[in-house]
């Protein structure tokens, strides 16, 4: 019981887990091209998740000092009172990176489909080793 209680308190780092194993299962098991492709962004997104959830602080506020210059400013500058910005802005381009290599991939599943007519890796090997006379 005891080791329920502690993963209760991680419940969020346990389901990125899970689901990080459940996209490297896809990427690695499936023979599927798109089901690799799936894997691949379930694999991202938990990844993303977990840094977000874990750059999250209790109590802080976003870090937009008003009144720097006066008054107060030891309370103002204290950086445990503030959430750090860099893990969001870096997951925010992790997240426009992951659009843009998601479309890219798709395209190329298109033109492997049109050329090949099968997304199934091991079909597409035997075709290519076929092609190329080995």
């Amino acid at each position: 019981m005891a080791i329920l209680d502690g993963a209760a308190g991680h419940l969020n780092t346990v389901g990125y887990i899970v689901l990080m194993m459940i996209g490297f299962y896809a990427m690695t098991g499936k023979s599927n091209l798109v089901k690799k492709l799936v894997g691949m962004n379930i694999f991202q997104w938990s990844i993303i998740l977990f840094v977000v959830s874990l750059s999250a602080k209790r109590g802080a506020s976003i870090p937009i000092v008003l009144d720097g210059h006066g008054g107060d400013a030891a309370r103002v500058l204290d950086a445990a009172l503030y959430v750090n910005p860099l893990p969001h802005v870096l997951m925010l381009t992790a997240i426009v990176v992951g659009v843009a290599i998601t479309g890219v991939a798709l395209a190329l599943l298109l033109q492997i489909h049109r050329q090949f007519g099968t997304l199934e890796e091991n079909e597409l090997l035997e075709r290519l080793r076929t092609s190329t006379g080995s």
